[in-house]
């Protein structure tokens, strides 16, 4: 199992041997799929510093199982891929918020991208303000295996919420580093920090600030009508106080890598599950096309991406 221990290192080389949601065009799925089986490929990564920057290069192969793909609802085959993404060493905050589109949010330690957004639109027009989400409550249905992954038409295995691989037995009850976001802010899982030095603090999870909305849908030719299921990103609302983050699904604090304190991400089990906003500038090598990590997601690339309607605030 992939072990982070990252904190003052200059130079990281990992190479370790290998040991899971429909785009326009899938199937669907009803369940999710069981990682059972290994990787095509062994996992290969390398983290540097360099001036002022880290530098991840990776082939988007992860470590320990993965789903069977292709599947009924994602029918691609997982194929290394050649990644190399910059993010910076001292992030800061631009002072607004940055809606993700249509590209990776971030990286894992294991190399894969965090990759929320679904290319899947209410009637297939992405120009109808109704963008579906990979997974709701115990809905699957586009193919995701048990890490919360799938796989791209170009092959590429990411992150559609908490990377189950990165995480054992005592990862699952600590604050645990996970990867960078495109801005160079660190991305941890589902808890919070717990004083070493106190060892009556106890562990909290944190929870998102986001829930369903209420009343029903627009139906006819407004939108899909019926209840706010989760079924769609439009379903959500941002309530500031009501869960532990803001509305990048994030917060100031101490970490175990970053004691004197940092703006950090977290990956939750509820919405936005991966965040769907940076706070500081993202790396142009996250973005899509030339000097891009990756090409889009889904069969329509060079589409523009649908962006997000801003947080809702009482």
């Amino acid at each position: 199992m992939f072990k982070p221990s990252w904190a003052g290192a200059l130079l990281l080389l990992l190479t370790a041997p290998g040991s899971a949601f429909s785009h326009p065009g899938h199937g669907q799925g009803g369940q999710q799929v069981p990682a059972n089986q290994n990787p095509p490929a062994a996992n290969e990564v390398r983290i540097t510093q360099e001036g002022a920057y880290r530098f991840i290069t990776a082939n988007g192969i992860p470590e320990g199982e993965v789903g069977a793909f292709p599947n009924q609802g994602n029918p691609h085959a997982i194929r290394a891929q050649q990644y190399r993404f910059r993010v910076p060493l001292k992030p800061e905050k631009s002072g607004a918020l940055t809606p993700l589109p249509m590209q990776n949010f971030g990286v894992a330690l294991n190399g894969v991208p965090f990759d929320p957004n679904a290319a899947e639109w209410w009637r297939n027009d992405r120009r109808s303000g109704w963008k579906k989400e990979a997974f709701w409550g115990d809905t699957y249905t586009l193919g995701i295996d048990a890490n919360f992954a799938h796989v791209q038409p170009s092959g590429a295995y990411h992150y559609h919420g908490i990377p189950a691989d990165l995480m054992d037995a005592k990862a699952s009850e600590q604050m645990t580093l996970v990867g960078y976001a495109a801005d160079g802010f660190p991305i941890y899982s589902v808890y919070g920090y717990r004083d070493p030095t106190n060892p009556d603090s106890g562990v909290k999870e944190l929870r998102s600030s986001y829930r369903l909305k209420s009343g029903q849908r627009p139906g006819g030719d407004e939108g899909p009508g019926g209840k706010h299921t989760g079924q769609y990103t439009q379903d959500y609302e941002f309530v500031p106080g009501h869960g532990d983050l803001d509305a990048a699904n994030g917060r100031e604090g101490v970490t175990p890598e970053y004691p004197q304190g940092t703006y950090y991400y977290v990956i939750t089990r509820g919405f936005p599950y991966i965040p769907r906003y940076w706070v500081g500038t993202p790396d142009p090598s996250f973005g899509r096309g030339p000097g891009g990590g990756r090409r889009a997601h889904g069969s329509g690339g060079g589409h523009p991406p649908h962006r997000p309607p801003p947080p809702h605030r009482h």
